[in-house]
């Protein structure tokens, strides 16, 4: 079975959520075991069986978007045949909106009554590009009464990033400062959930939970791009439970 964490917030009981792990899967190093990302140089085949052992514990096969760090969103129920987008939003129960990471940052989303949830990507050039808030518009919902999840990402004592992404966010958001500490290579470490807390507060949004995870510093659980390369993705994936169920 493939191995999942549950989000620790408090969506409406009709709302799910799952964040998986590297583990419970059938790929071999460096893949090893729950890559879900296809395009990540893994056997295709051991791929698909990690997927289906996820498809086992949801309602339907997730919604998997080819992610490009920009801010476009798709609706579920008007899938297109192009699934380029960092985030999806739905509507419509039993319809599973899904990101894959390995640093970058996802973000849950639902509203307090559990009409409408959506997933999001955000690496550094996608919440600075405002895909956050892309994903916020598209919900069309007031702010005031959205709940944030926000998954395991790269944490900051790891993210090393330059002087030119330290004053782009600044030139966007003077406070934005606070987010970033120089290290001994003279460089940056960038907490991209500080980032995001601001972008989220910002823009209205109270409730913003998760956080407090690492995927640089936690490989037994979660892959990581900067730590490994050659690695696979771990997915957060929400959705409407039928209302039968």
């Amino acid at each position: 079975m493939a191995d999942v964490m549950v989000p620790d917030w408090p969506a409406p009981a009709n709302v799910r959520a799952l964040q998986t792990l590297r583990t419970g899967g059938f790929s071999s190093a460096p893949w090893n075991s729950l890559n879900l990302g296809d395009h990540v140089g893994d056997d295709p085949a051991h791929v698909a069986a990690n997927r289906a052992a996820l498809r086992a514990q949801l309602p339907a096969e997730p919604l998997w978007l080819n992610q490009v760090h920009g801010n476009a969103t798709v609706e579920g129920k008007n899938w297109p045949d192009s699934k380029t987008a960092d985030a999806s939003f739905s509507r419509q129960p039993g319809t599973v909106c899904a990101v894959m990471t390995a640093d970058c940052l996802p973000v849950l989303f639902c509203d307090r009554a559990g009409t409408v949830v959506a997933a999001a990507h955000a690496g550094w050039r996608g919440l600075l590009g405002g895909v956050l808030e892309a994903t916020m518009a598209s919900m069309a919902m007031p702010a005031d009464q959205l709940l944030a999840w926000l998954g395991p990402a790269i944490g900051p004592q790891a993210f090393e990033v330059g002087d030119e992404v330290r004053a782009a966010f600044i030139a966007d958001d003077a406070g934005a400062a606070v987010c970033f500490v120089p290290n001994a290579s003279g460089k940056w470490l960038a907490d991209i959930y500080g980032l995001a807390r601001r972008r989220l507060q910002r823009a209205g949004v109270p409730a913003v939970f998760g956080g407090d995870l690492c995927t640089v510093s936690d490989p037994e659980r979660f892959f990581s791009y900067r730590r490994d390369g050659v690695t696979g993705r771990q997915a957060s994936l929400i959705w409407l439970a039928n209302q039968s169920v």
